[in-house]
């Protein structure tokens, strides 16, 4: 994805978070949903695993701060009741279950929500799994944004994981650049929900993994942009 396909995909996933929600962000894509969320619409708490809760922005240029980051090492301007706490009670606010929605980049998705996000099993790469078990265990929903296929062309949403899993049956909806998806727990389908509008279903279908439910849409009426 370019970076105006990452900004418009970021937006999709703001818009699709409630009012008063308190919000994760993982690295890496999930990080530039703080920036679309807006300051006026509606109240989101978001949370770090690091230890910042509230809002925050990408910090301008000449602002940043090293001390000062996101998950994700980015520099963050603090929003007005913005607070730090410590790195263990961040982890306790996601262990107990007190997160409503947390976003998190993957390899891959299955078909039932099964979640693969921190190691591709090539023996040469360095596994990174962070918070992310805890969060996948943690948090009421999980959101994934990703590639619709990996640098290769492979399909990201799949039949069952090849990668080793993070969490099993935890991905509640997939973000990507050709649609917006929802597992299907224990089912050999995903439901879209939107479609890219400048893709057609057969295009999108045959770049992901398994059958696609299609039956909220149709060709003239792609749906909203959940």
């Amino acid at each position: 994805m370019n970076i105006e396909e990452r900004v418009a995909l970021a937006g999709r996933v703001a818009e699709a978070v409630p009012e008063g929600a308190y919000l994760n962000l993982g690295i890496g894509l999930p990080t530039l949903v703080a920036n679309r969320l807006g300051t006026e619409d509606k109240e989101v708490i978001l949370h770090t695993e690091n230890g910042v809760l509230g809002r925050w922005i990408d910090a301008p240029e000449g602002e940043q701060d090293s001390d000062l980051i996101n998950a994700g090492k980015v520099p963050i301007k603090l929003l007005p009741g913005a607070a730090f706490f410590h790195h263990a009670d961040s982890f306790s606010m996601m262990r107990g279950g007190h997160l409503d929605i947390c976003v998190l980049g993957a390899f891959q998705v299955s078909a039932s929500g099964d979640l693969a996000n921190w190691h591709t099993g090539d023996p040469q790469a360095v596994p990174a799994v962070g918070g992310a078990m805890d969060l996948a265990i943690g948090a009421q929903q999980i959101f994934v944004m990703m590639d619709h296929v990996d640098r290769q062309g492979k399909p990201k949403i799949v039949r069952t994981l090849t990668y080793p899993p993070t969490g099993l049956g935890c991905v509640t909806r997939i973000y990507t650049n050709m649609g917006t998806f929802e597992p299907i727990q224990h089912g050999s389908k995903v439901k879209a929900l939107y479609i890219n509008p400048e893709l057609t279903f057969d295009q999108v279908q045959q770049q992901t993994g398994v059958e696609i439910d299609f039956s909220m849409l149709s060709e003239t009426c792609r749906g909203s942009s959940l």
